[in-house]
Order: structure tokens, then C-alpha cells, then sequence
């Protein structure tokens, strides 16, 4: 299975006008201007038609992720593997197709009940893209091949679903962390496996040992600057959105970042600087420490 990106995203929102703010006035990502008007705000970053949509539903989460594979062989390929594995495939509809922007599209959950759909044949509508805040371009691989940043998963089941999307998914391995909530010696923490698919960042999906109400950790954006994170910060605290981390630099990947609440009550972390890894000559890490400076959580 060769899976190249994370591609997009899809967000359950009770107010999608938070989302709209959210999004143009503190993210600096643009209104999707190719997409249909059908209730949905699909957010722009790069050559790809949306990158983040925002579903009116009954409740605040994250609703699925998107994975884009190479092309239509590894398409059907991929769905024989996930049959032969056991996994309950849904194929997507035209109309389904049609709102990604893809040519097709099967969706299934992970062994966590993280929902995920399989693509290929992604549009490329090079319609330019104008933040509303100025920011020049995020960080998105060449025609958004690297996609769109990474997702951090919820996973109680983690050495489970970490064993599906490894050998079942195709995903590599690129960082194991063991985290422990206090200094009690007999505090169990929980573990985090980080891995990458078939581009540069050093991860796409993160798997996390626990649960999360709105069925996400956080998402991550990165930009091109450092600058650009520090204004993203100071819109943050002038609007009052609840910071999660401070200011820090990840080890693993070396992302220069901080996270804020979002409205979909998981977290976004936007940074920049992230490695940009080669991963033909690469042995994988376990880290100990999450942050090389800075990174205090209050969550």
C-alpha cells in the first residue's frame, strides 16, 4: 500500500460560523473559492481545491481523515488488502467523490474508531492561494505532495491500531515517546508512536494511548516562518483562545510551535521549521523527551 499523504480533513462543527473565524482570522487559511456553496466551509492552503472542511452536525469533532494514494492501481490494491484483512470497506459514492474532489474513494475504521478514507486521483486546481492575513504560502511539499501537515489520533487500543497501520496501512515507523503525568514512580503514562508515510515529513499520523471527547489530539499546520508563528500567536492571545502549550521546539521533528484550543475543543499546532526527512537511510528513534525548550502543556 503506498500512501503518500495526509490529504484532508473533514471537522463536525455544532457552529461552523467559529470555524469561518477561526479559520480565516486567526489560521490565515483562505475560503475554498472553487467549492460548491452546500453548507460546508472548505479551507484552502496550497494547489489543492480545500484542505480542512467544516460539516454542520450535532456535535464537535473530528469526523475523518483523508489518506491520498499514488493512483488507481494502488487504489484497488489497497482496497483488496483491507478486505483480505478483515476490515469493513465502504466504497464512497460519486457525489462523495465529487465534494473531496477525487476520482474515488473507500472509507473504514481503524482498529481505535478513527474513521479514514483511502483516495487517489486528487484535483489540482492551482487557483492561487491569498490568505486573508497575509501569510505567503504553508508548508505542503511540491503541488501539495507532502499534504497538508499531521494528525494526532486517539488510540486506547494504541499497540493494536499502531500494528494495523503498520502492517496493514503501509505506514512507517518514526519516533516511539512514553509520556508520565507526574513523578509518581508507579504512573503507568501513556505511549505515542509517531510514523510517516511516502513523503518528507517526519510524521503524518501519530497515534496517542488515551481518548479524546471531540476524536482528536490535535492537527498540525506548519509555515514558512517563524514570524509567521509568533503573529499567529499574538492574534491568539488578543482573542483570548486558550493557549495549550507555550512556544517550543518538538526533538523528534524539531518543530518550532505552540498549540491553541480550537473550536472543535481538540488542539491545532502551528509551527515551522519541521525536519524534512530521508527516509531510505533512516533508523527509527525513542524519545524520551518531547521538547528540546519550551512546550509547557496546560491542557
Amino acid at each position: 500500500m503506498n500512501i503518500r499523504s495526509l490529504g484532508y480533513v473533514l471537522i463536525e462543527s455544532t457552529d461552523p460560523q467559529k470555524w469561518l473565524e477561526f479559520g480565516t482570522e486567526v489560521l490565515g487559511l483562505m475560503v475554498a473559492p472553487a467549492m460548491p456553496d452546500d453548507g460546508v466551509i472548505y479551507f484552502k492552503m496550497d494547489e489543492r481545491p480545500f484542505r480542512l472542511a467544516i460539516v454542520p452536525g450535532d456535535s464537535d469533532r473530528l469526523q475523518l481523515c483523508g489518506l491520498e494514494l499514488l493512483d488507481e492501481a494502488n487504489f484497488h490494491s489497497a482496497r483488496e488488502e483491507l478486505i483480505a484483512a478483515g476490515v469493513k470497506v465502504t466504497p464512497g459514492t460519486a457525489a462523495e467523490a465529487q465534494q473531496r474532489r477525487v476520482r474515488d474513494l473507500i472509507r473504514f475504521d481503524d482498529p481505535a474508531g478513527n474513521t479514514l478514507e483511502l483516495y487517489h486521483g486528487a484535483d489540482l486546481d492551482y487557483a492561487k492561494f491569498i490568505s486573508p492575513l497575509g501569510i505567503a504560502e504553508f508548508e505542503t511539499g511540491f503541488n501539495g505532495d507532502a499534504g497538508f501537515g499531521h494528525a494526532v489520533l486517539p488510540a486506547p487500543n494504541r499497540i493494536e491500531t499502531h500494528a494495523f497501520y503498520t502492517q496493514v496501512l503501509g505506514f512507517g515507523d518514526s519516533d516511539y515517546m512514553h509520556f508520565k503525568f507526574s513523578d509518581d514512580p508507579d504512573d503507568p503514562g501513556l505511549g505515542l508512536n509517531f510514523m510517516h508515510v511516502e513523503n518528507p515529513r517526519h510524521h503524518s499520523i501519530a497515534l496517542f494511548g488515551g481518548d479524546h471527547p471531540s476524536a482528536c489530539i490535535h492537527l498540525m499546520l506548519e509555515v514558512k516562518s517563524v514570524d509567521e508563528v509568533g503573529y499567529c500567536l499574538d492574534r491568539v492571545l488578543q482573542r483570548e483562545i486558550p493557549v495549550t502549550s507555550t512556544l517550543g521546539r518538538h526533538t523528534n521533528d524539531r518543530m518550532l510551535s505552540f498549540y491553541m484550543r480550537t473550536p472543535g475543543g481538540f488542539e491545532l499546532e502551528f509551527g515551522c521549521e519541521g525536519l524534512q526527512m530521508d527516509w531510505s537511510d533512516y533508523t527509527p528513534t525513542k524519545t524520551t523527551l518531547p521538547s528540546i525548550w519550551g512546550h509547557k502543556f496546560s491542557l
